[in-house]
């Protein structure tokens, strides 16, 4: 795992079309803008478990 630090309006870019920018820190709490071309989903590690599970039961539902 690669471990960068960046300060509030600094990014960290992935390949030539993808930015993450810190927008804001509050206590624990990080604000993170992200920049990438519609054929890339982005989702917050949660949602994309759920969408996972969800695909996974469909495709065990199916005969």
């Amino acid at each position: 795992m690669l471990i960068l630090t960046r300060k509030v309006g600094e990014s960290v870019l992935i390949g030539d079309d993808i930015s993450i920018t810190v927008l804001s820190v509050r206590g624990n709490q990080v604000k993170l803008g992200v920049q990438a071309p519609k054929e890339v989903s982005v989702h917050r590690e949660e949602i994309y478990q759920r969408i996972k599970q969800t695909q996974d039961e469909s495709s065990n539902d199916s005969p």
